[in-house]
């Protein structure tokens, strides 16, 4: 039983990579090109450049579709961790204290420690970066 559990590892891996690149780059696109409705309240999409949330939407929008098809995954996965401890800590904690819980930071942390998890880890072995290594890996013997 054990090892066709952990057959399935590598599968559940892929899929939570790919969602979690997917659900963020969802966010940057809404962001910085106004899809799914664009941005909540109407607030201007693409916003102001070089403002925080045009950097947070881009981050959102690159990185998401990095870590999704798993290109440069590692450091990207490792950016977007940054910005959603720093988003947790400056939009929630900060303006509302307490727990993820009682900030509606949930979100935040949970992006955070999967793109942490991600980052540690690396891509897998269904991405592109895993590709690329084998195809580097042929080229040299």
């Amino acid at each position: 039983m054990t090892m066709q559990l952990n057959r399935l590892t590598p599968l559940a891996y892929f899929l939570l990579r790919v969602v979690a690149g997917l659900m963020f780059f969802q966010v940057g696109s809404m962001v910085m090109l106004g899809w799914f409705g664009g941005m909540p309240g109407g607030a201007a999409s693409p916003p102001e450049i070089f403002s925080q949330t045009w950097f947070g939407g881009l981050l959102e929008l690159v990185g998401g579709a990095l870590v999704m098809v798993g290109l440069f995954t590692r450091p990207a996965a490792f950016l977007v961790s940054g910005e959603m401890a720093v988003a947790y800590f400056q939009f929630h904690y900060m303006t509302r204290g307490g727990w993820p819980v009682q900030n509606d930071g949930q979100p935040a942390v949970l992006y955070c420690f999967v793109f942490l998890l991600i980052a540690a880890q690396g891509a897998g072995i269904w991405s592109v970066d895993a590709m690329l290594q084998k195809r580097e890996a042929a080229a040299h013997r």
